[in-house]
């Protein structure tokens, strides 16, 4: 696959590299509880990410996202597929490696508050992780933890703080400073501002463009909301129904998307001057359709206004030069 690069990336090597990928759920029915079909919610992945940038993913509720994030930290097993942290083959690492590796690799989850827990105070969910996989003290653990919570805007008496006394946004702080305690190398955010409000959500996107800058951060950055997607990444892989269907720097995928599903996503998001809009729109009709049984061909065909015979029987591979487009007729 080809690998679009930016900024001054041009020769080094990806910290991240997925391969195949593919994650489905079993369906189970019947008295006996046997396997009827199984949900495809990643199917057949491959991207790359490289050191220092932010790499969006984004598409509809429903098209693997979450779970493909989920996959990469290895909180989720792979049914198919690698996934490799600098050469390192994620789901074959025996537990005592994986330790090794996984304080490199954190996440930030969409529901702070059902991703902490309850029973344990904000000093125990910092000073943890460095007592796990670190040598320091109590002392010096609960010193870093103090003025990691500074730098994402909370006072040190939030150490003595359970989750439920916090806001919304308190809580997400306390997530990426939990994420971010072990300086680790990649970090996936899942949907991070999704649950907050709008006024918020700045607050923590500008908290986590000064993060990464401050310790060198690699983000995988996941979410639906483009306005976000935008602002924060430096290249950006569209998701459809399991599949990356387009892959392109963040400039181009807003001035000129190739796939007519990114062009839908474009064109339904509201912008300050609604003049500005170009008259050919694409407006998406339907639902997306079962994973369990995804349509043949390109799976996009059936909601797709400009699809064609073709399209109903060829599935399109991801493909392109500077910019990968998996379609029979991208858009010029």
């Amino acid at each position: 696959m080809s690998a679009i690069l930016h900024k001054a990336q041009v020769s080094t090597d990806p910290i991240l590299r997925l391969e195949r990928v593919k994650k489905y759920y079993p369906i189970k029915k019947g008295i006996f509880y046997k396997t009827a079909g199984h949900v495809k919610a990643v199917d057949g992945v491959d991207l790359m990410v490289f050191p220092g940038e932010t790499l969006g993913v984004v598409g509809e509720s429903g098209c693997g996202k979450s779970t493909l994030g989920r996959s990469i930290v290895r909180l989720e097993e792979l049914s198919e597929g690698s996934v490799y942290y600098k050469n390192h083959n994620v789901h074959r690492l025996s537990e005592r490696d994986m330790r090794k590796v996984r304080s490199d690799l954190q996440m930030i989850f969409q529901d702070p508050y059902s991703s902490l827990n309850p029973r344990k105070r904000v000093g125990e969910l910092l000073t943890k992780p460095l007592m796990v996989h670190t040598d320091m003290t109590q002392a010096e653990a609960l010193k870093k933890a103090t003025e990691l919570l500074e730098i994402v805007g909370l006072s040190r008496h939030a150490l003595y703080k359970f989750p439920h006394e916090f806001s919304g946004g308190q809580r997400q702080r306390v997530g990426i400073a939990r994420a971010v305690i072990l300086q680790p190398k990649l970090i996936v955010c899942d949907e991070p501002v999704s649950a907050l409000d709008v006024s918020i959500q700045a607050q923590i996107l500008n908290l986590l463009k000064s993060l990464q800058n401050n310790f060198q951060l690699t983000y995988l950055f996941i979410a639906h909301g483009l306005g976000a997607v935008k602002f924060m990444s430096d290249r950006i892989a569209v998701m459809y129904l399991g599949k990356i269907v387009e892959l392109a720097r963040t400039e181009d995928i807003y001035r000129s998307p190739r796939h007519p599903y990114t062009k839908a996503l474009l064109d339904a998001y509201p912008t300050p001057n609604p003049w500005s809009r170009s008259k050919e729109r694409i407006i998406l009709s339907g639902d997306v359709p079962n994973p369990a049984s995804p349509p043949a061909g390109c799976r996009f065909h059936n909601r797709c206004p400009l699809a064609q015979p073709r399209c109903r029987e060829e599935e399109p591979a991801l493909q392109g030069g500077q910019r990968l487009v998996a379609c029979h007729y991208p858009l010029s």
